[in-house]
């Protein structure tokens, strides 16, 4: 019994206390085998887990997943890597900006996928993959790993993770393949193919997420896809913001500002971006385009309400930046 496990599970309180110290004690019991007492280490950590209340569910769960590893890793390898698999979820949900638990994560994952490319089932091992893939996106966000490598264990999860058998875990592999494109360094020539990759990304994946069935995907698809049409370097700049709004208005047929009142502010404050650039008459963009402005002022007003009622300080401080440019070139426009 590790001295870890019971000074964590002395300093819990409430319920995960209780559920931490009948756990550790379960697993002193030697009448079940060393496999049966992980195995029912590791089931508990995944129900604290599942649905955390507060940080500590986490780091109960990470407490339990290390005491199952201590019990089974030299006779049950496959078990250990499937326990450390699960421990690296653990380790990535941690709030916190710290990125020791990401790169904790990492090496739990890797450690895992040794054993699993070998002997795991192909779904466990293509969700290894996926979270492998994310573990290394955000530490290239910090310069701690390369975006290439996170592409890499993406794809690599697609050879089990198809359109056909798993839809929802391919476009959510899908969304992150485009998000991994667009974080890339832009040179002008690769950028752009980078840029249409990370569309192909999001148009595949909306080939098989559908609003009925999975509203909130299909929500954020159309809204990175309008985001990733709006920002592309092509000739065809007004053509793609047309296709933005169209993208914004499908994620706004489900994102409204009663159910889901941050994602929908996110999405107007995005297609109000996409309007300022867009003619009022794409087929005669020399009249300008001061309806659209007018539009996208209307659109950054009520983002701007709906961030200072939640408290999205940052937020509201960028609407009244883009109120303020909006009103100057509404204001020159008068003028002229």
């Amino acid at each position: 019994m590790t001295a870890g496990a019971d000074s964590f599970a002395a300093s819990s309180s409430g319920r995960v206390h209780e559920l931490v110290r009948a756990g550790l004690e379960a697993a002193r019991q030697e009448s079940s085998s060393v496999a049966e007492r992980a195995d029912m280490l590791m089931e508990l950590a995944m129900g604290l887990q599942q649905r955390p209340k507060t940080p500590d569910h986490l780091r109960a769960a990470v407490a339990l997943y290390d005491e199952a590893l201590g019990l089974c890793a030299e006779g049950e390898p496959l078990l250990a890597a499937r326990i450390r698999a699960r421990k690296g979820t653990a380790l990535q949900a941690l709030p916190g900006t710290d990125p020791g638990f990401i790169e904790a994560a990492r090496a739990e994952y890797e450690r895992a996928l040794s054993v699993l490319n070998q002997s795991g089932l192909p779904e466990e091992l293509a969700e290894a993959e996926l979270n492998l893939g994310l573990a290394l996106q955000e530490l290239a966000g910090c310069g701690r790993a390369r975006m290439t490598d996170a592409i890499a264990a993406y794809q690599r999860a697609l050879r089990v993770f198809d359109a056909r058998r798993y839809p929802v875990e391919f476009a959510i592999l899908q969304n992150n393949l485009a998000t991994a494109f667009l974080s890339l360094p832009l040179t002008e020539e690769r950028g752009r193919i980078r840029e249409a990759l990370a569309v192909q990304c999001f148009e595949q994946a909306l080939k098989v997420i559908n609003m009925v069935d999975h509203p909130s995907e299909y929500a954020m698809l159309q809204n990175n896809l309008g985001n990733a049409l709006q920002q592309a370097t092509t000739s065809h700049a007004i053509e793609n913001r047309m296709r933005a709004v169209v993208a914004y208005d499908e994620a706004l047929k489900v994102r409204t500002r009663a159910t889901a009142p941050l994602e929908y502010a996110n999405t107007i404050a995005n297609k109000a971006n996409c309007l300022c650039g867009l003619p009022d008459d794409p087929a005669r963009p020399e009249l300008g385009h001061r309806e659209n402005l007018r539009l996208a002022r209307k659109l950054y007003e009520l983002a701007r309400e709906i961030y200072l009622q939640h408290g999205e300080v940052a937020k509201q401080e960028l609407m009244m930046e883009a109120l303020a440019e909006v009103d100057t070139e509404l204001d020159g426009l008068a003028r002229g």
